[in-house]
């Protein structure tokens, strides 16, 4: 069976009696196994680690579901030869040998994200890139659920695709973050309106290589065509030529530089569009609640992405007065004895960290350093001098840091290296005067010490408060 998607038919997966392995524990695959085990797959579920290494309530989802468990060791040839499909988690690598040979065995290798898509029915609205899609997705998802109530937001934003899939309708519209992990297995993922937001360096410990990595992203447009939508960001130099080779999608640019015929773009202090020809005036920058350039340019995204999803320009104008920012992207946890600290956890690589370090526009004790992902710091080091006051690094990148600070030309004595974020904290407590800030902006991911940058940036708040409750 097959429907009809923006010009181009979808072909829909009937899982009665069919065996689907879905790879990885974490939230999406656990998403992935109970959906595929409602719509009568035989289910398989594989995860490296042993049932007793697991968290109490991963499985609790599943409970009741005719799941089989591989929990420990990789499927072997046998399990592979009866499968009918594979879903892959996004922390899954895709050079793992067993999936390597499920690919000779001719087994389909979907991401979560191309699962839901076989389900859904309603349009969807992607956007990707190295930073900023988190911001974007949730502004974006916003404005379209002010004029769309029962519009979702879900992906890498943390509610996996496949947990939402079956509560939106034809008139809802699915507004999704997407990572590179996510993209590199799409078949016929296909949103009808896309969106890049940048390119930088990143998760090359993954990708290998800087072009696999564009790549992946640039998947987010490999099946649109006709009548869809594609945004790209005219300020990145990247994505300007990406343009050029895009053919089918209407392509858009958004640029804080430039007045882009047909785009959306800043003009004196204010957002606005010339979408369709004339140019209107869509809100004022200052009259926003976040802050920065780069905020700047995930205004002038998700205005692109709403416009083209037929929002009207007042609620967008509306919404973008209102939106309040997100959770770990310097985000202002408190002002102690005349310090502001400022979680910037989701700061996963150097690029997004350059952002959170030029927003700051007082003296910085700064946070840095985590799990190794194979990219220069050398970029970020070079802007330390007359900005971060001093630096405080910890995480298996703290020497690579380091040396590429004082390469730089940043004092090695006002660098401060730390074993814990609480002994972070505490330091930086101590190296602050009134007037400074403390940003935790640590360029890396974060899984050498923590479960996620969100775990990383729930314990700097909570540190914070531990010091302002010993202050009064």
């Amino acid at each position: 069976m097959s429907k009809e998607t923006g010009g181009r038919l979808k072909a829909e997966m009937d899982f009665q009696n069919k065996t689907v392995l879905v790879a990885g524990l974490a939230r999406s695959g656990v998403a992935a196994a109970r959906l595929c085990a409602q719509k009568g797959a035989a289910v398989l579920v594989h995860d490296m680690k042993k049932q007793e290494e697991l968290k109490e309530d991963t499985l609790s989802p599943l409970e009741g579901l005719e799941i089989q468990y591989l929990l420990g060791e990789a499927p072997g040839e046998e399990i592979l030869r009866r499968l009918d499909c594979m879903v892959l988690s996004p922390g899954i690598p895709t050079d793992l040998p067993y999936i390597q040979r499920a690919r000779e065995l001719g087994v389909p290798v979907w991401s979560e994200v191309e699962l839901g898509y076989r389900l859904c029915s309603s349009p969807i609205l992607g956007i990707t890139g190295t930073n900023g899609k988190t911001t974007t997705t949730a502004l974006t998802g916003q404005i379209v659920k002010a004029w769309k109530p029962g519009s979702l937001v879900a992906g890498n934003i943390g509610i996996a695709f496949t947990e939402i899939v079956e509560k939106t309708g034809p008139d809802d519209i699915v507004v999704m973050e997407l990572s590179s992990f996510q993209l590199e297995t799409i078949d016929q993922f296909h949103p009808h309106i896309s969106a890049i937001l940048n390119i930088t360096p990143d998760h090359l410990n993954r990708h290998k290589t800087l072009e696999a990595y564009i790549a992946a992203k640039q998947n987010i447009i490999r099946n649109q065509g006709v009548g869809d939508f594609c945004i790209l960001n005219w300020d990145d130099p990247c994505l300007q030529h990406m343009g050029d080779g895009i053919k089918g999608p209407r392509v858009i640019y958004f640029s804080r530089k430039a007045a882009i015929p047909g785009g959306v773009y800043v003009r004196g202090e204010e957002f606005v569009s010339a979408l369709e020809g004339d140019v209107i005036p869509i809100c004022r920058i200052d009259e926003m609640k976040i802050f920065g350039a780069h905020n700047e340019e995930n205004a002038l995204a998700a205005i692109a992405c709403a416009l083209c999803a037929g929002v009207p320009a007042s609620i967008i104008r509306e919404e973008l007065m209102r939106f309040p920012g997100v959770e770990h992207r310097i985000e202002f946890v408190g002002c102690i004895d005349g310090v502001s600290y400022y979680n910037d956890s989701k700061a996963t690589n150097p690029d997004a960290a350059i952002k959170g370090l030029c927003a700051m526009k007082t003296p910085t004790v700064l946070i840095g350093g985590g799990m190794d992902k194979a990219i220069s710091f050398d970029p970020w080091t070079a802007l330390f001098s007359g900005r971060v006051k001093k630096l405080i690094l910890l995480g298996e990148t703290r020497e690579q840091i380091f040396q590429s600070a004082v390469s730089a030309g940043y004092p090695a004595e006002d660098i401060l290296r730390v074993n814990t974020l609480e002994e972070a904290v505490r330091s930086a407590a101590d190296l602050a005067e009134a007037g400074d800030s403390v940003l935790l902006s640590p360029a890396c991911a974060s899984w050498d010490m923590f479960e996620s940058y969100e775990q990383r940036g729930d314990l700097f708040r909570e540190m914070v408060t531990c010091l302002d409750k010993a202050n009064h």
